[in-house]
């Protein structure tokens, strides 16, 4: 029984029928947010919903008496036991959040698609060099933020008035949103040469800044790929091993039978 339950959850046709029931689930959670919808095909619709969490608690419970602790040591696994807990805890007063947090369990495609979970993965790793980024990122949005508040504070006082109007609005210059004929060519028209300001700040924070976090992503995916491909090497160089050593036993055999066969015939 253990063997046989093994087998159907680590089958390809059933995680392909958790991806395609995930898949059903959020194209069901988009309509809900129809109220014509909700009119016409509610029932159904929750319906539906209990079924999917049914499958995935049942889902669970088989991995977790598959797995037993080796589950929990899983982060990924871990990761699924908690977006189903959400989706079983009672829409009860004080619990009404979860109905919106149910929809997180739309992530659980991560877990089951291999090439999300790589991707999900080379994020996590470069987080620490992405923090050290974004700190060196926020000192520039500090001190650009403190240069422009004290230099067009005065006149431009919707967008640099203040320290935190001044990091929105060159947050707002960070993403080219608008920012020559929004902002900067506005502020020309009294100050000429606040070009030398807002020219640098996106030439540094935009165009470099943010291509080093690409860049540091990139570099997380190939580190991943390699580490793959070396596992590939070695399981192929593993079987390659075992392969020999067949061959030479066999070839043993072979020359045993030969010379029990030729002893038989001398005599």
């Amino acid at each position: 029984m253990f063997d046989k339950i093994k087998v159907i959850i680590e089958s390809k046709s059933f995680q392909n029928f958790i991806t395609y029931l995930i898949v059903l689930n959020g194209i069901s959670m988009g309509l809900e947010t129809s109220k014509d919808f909700v009119t016409s095909f509610g029932a159904i619709s929750s319906l539906f919903n209990t079924f999917v969490i049914s499958v995935f608690t049942v889902e669970i419970v088989l991995r977790i008496y598959v797995h037993r602790v080796s589950f929990f040591k899983d982060p990924w696994s871990i990761f699924d036991f908690c977006i189903v807990a959400i989706s079983l805890v009672p829409l009860s007063a004080g619990f009404e959040i979860l109905r919106v947090l149910r929809v997180l369990r739309l992530f659980r495609l991560i877990t089951v698609v291999p090439q999300m979970r790589k991707i999900v993965s080379a994020l996590i790793s470069v987080i620490p060099g992405m923090l050290s980024i974004a700190a060196l990122m926020s000192l520039f949005f500090y001190i650009f933020s403190i240069m422009a508040t004290q230099l067009y504070g005065e006149k431009f006082p919707e967008w640099f008035g203040t320290l935190g109007a001044s990091f929105y609005t060159l947050f707002q210059i960070m993403t080219l949103e608008s920012w020559s004929m929004g902002i900067v060519r506005p502020i020309m028209e009294v100050y000429p040469y606040a070009w030398t300001f807002f020219v640098p700040f996106i030439f540094v924070v935009t165009f470099i800044m943010v291509n080093l976090i690409v860049a540091i992503v990139v570099d997380a995916m190939s580190i991943i790929n390699k580490k793959e491909e070396e596992h590939i090497i070695d399981e192929v160089q593993t079987a390659d091993g075992h392969t020999h050593l067949e061959l030479a036993r066999l070839r043993e055999e072979i020359s045993e039978l030969k010379a029990m066969f030729q002893a038989s015939i001398k005599h």
